[in-house]
């Protein structure tokens, strides 16, 4: 659902809290989209620091050549201090404050370039792998392409956020999607989802329950690139690891987070470097499993 200006029967929080996701038109400029897209070029090249399971790329090679190879790099914002910015961007964290609160913390990024014949990934819920203590956990989807139903843009089912449940996932072999599991036995049929198209510049904010998917890019040319940023309260702890040795797992606390508003009232404890930029696989040559 796009929002417009706020009216006394729809705001975003309203929206949100009802679908489960929103979307804010063109919250970045033509510029700094084109920024982004030369950036994702330079981080693909190795410009700006290793990346796990990357292969090299040789001066020979044109972006094109380089970025194709790719379908998604993990944490581009310790590689790049524009996505590490990107991350802050004053319209998202508007949004961001308004749905979560006045405290708010990042802790993931992940940059999509997704060529043609690239896979989607099955439906999911984000929270799955993010666990939150408070279930603040909100996606922040950056198109940085026109992403359409030909591209491999993100569906999604309207309200299966609300009752706040973890659905079962299983392994899967559909040649469609990458290898990440995916989600079944919820109350719903792809005949409920709907495409989510974005000019590029706009922003999805969706829920860390909203289940959600994408298909391959069938495109016969292009990209669909999109840069999504992982928030979630700043007040709540964040069990994405095992607890350190003598904690009970109600402490555990993923601390390799980015503060984007307010104070955290846990900055006490400090911020660990625990995570390095790395390629997500797709399907070529198989799934490790």
């Amino acid at each position: 659902m796009t929002i417009a200006p706020d009216t006394p029967s729809t705001t975003l929080e309203s929206s949100y809290a009802e679908d489960g996701f929103v979307i804010l038109e063109d919250a970045l400029s033509r510029a700094e989209v084109d920024a982004l897209l030369a950036e994702t070029a330079r981080i693909c090249r190795g410009e700006l620091g290793a990346i796990e399971g990357a292969a090299a790329s040789s001066p020979d090679e044109t972006d094109d050549d380089v970025i194709h190879r790719f379908l998604c790099v993990h944490y581009p914002h310790k590689l790049s201090s524009l996505m590490l910015d990107t991350m802050r961007h004053p319209t998202i964290v508007d949004g961001l404050t308004r749905i979560i609160g006045p405290n708010v913390k990042a802790m993931q990024s992940m940059l999509f370039v997704k060529a043609e014949g690239k896979p989607g990934q099955a439906w999911h819920q984000d929270e799955m792998f993010i666990p939150t203590r408070d279930r603040s956990l909100t996606a922040a989807w950056i198109a940085l392409d026109d992403a359409t139903v030909e591209n491999g843009c993100l569906w999604v089912l309207p309200g299966s956020h609300r009752d706040g449940v973890i659905y079962p996932n299983r392994e899967h072999d559909d040649p469609r999607y990458d290898c990440t599991v995916e989600s079944f036995d919820f109350p719903w049929s792809d005949d409920d989802a709907v495409p989510v198209e974005l000019t590029a510049g706009s922003v999805l904010l969706f829920n860390g329950y909203l289940l959600h998917k994408s298909l391959p890019n069938s495109g016969r040319h292009g990209y669909r690139r999109a840069l999504t940023n992982h928030y979630m309260s700043a007040e709540s702890l964040l069990p994405w690891a095992l607890p350190h040795e003598g904690q009970n797992m109600a402490q555990a606390d993923f601390r390799d987070v980015v503060l984007v508003a307010g104070r955290d009232p846990y900055a006490y404890k400090g911020v660990e470097q625990l995570r390095q930029p790395r390629i997500r696989p797709d399907r070529d040559g198989g799934c490790d499993r």
